[in-house]
């Protein structure tokens, strides 16, 4: 049977200037830690801590594919509406119904589709440039 984990029963009072416990402060929450005395008591017995980093030149990009994400779910919706409607039409649907929304579908839904292919074509050509540039 396993031991029972021994709790926490001491205590270390320290004192802070306030500009160190503004930099201890700053720097726990950059941690993946959840609570300040476990981010002290790692540090206090030299085990590795990990911290969060962000890359902030993928912003830009992040921004750029969650627009067209919006836009390419917009024009998702659209066409759902449009099948839902052919659908649902009394009797049997007419050809032209179907065709009238092949030519919806070629119309805007191909050229966004190429539209959106395009952009991150662009966009992972240029990250890769930029971790090739950050390996050499």
């Amino acid at each position: 049977m396993a031991e029972a984990e021994e709790n926490r029963s001491k205590w270390i009072k320290i004192r802070l200037k306030p500009t160190e416990q503004e930099l201890l402060e700053k720097r726990y929450k950059k941690t993946t830690f959840h609570c300040l005395s476990e981010y002290a008591r790692t540090l206090l017995l030299g085990k590795p801590v990990t911290i969060i980093t962000r890359d902030k030149s993928m912003d830009e990009v992040l921004e750029e594919l969650m627009l067209l994400r919006r836009e390419l779910n917009a024009v998702g919706n659209n066409l759902n509406q449009a099948v839902r409607n052919i659908n649902s039409a009394r009797g049997d649907t007419d050809d032209r119904l179907w065709e009238v929304l092949l030519q919806l579908i070629n119309g805007k839904l191909n050229p966004k589709v190429s539209e959106i292919k395009d952009r991150i074509a662009n966009y992972s050509q240029l990250w890769s440039q930029k971790l090739k540039a950050e390996k050499a």
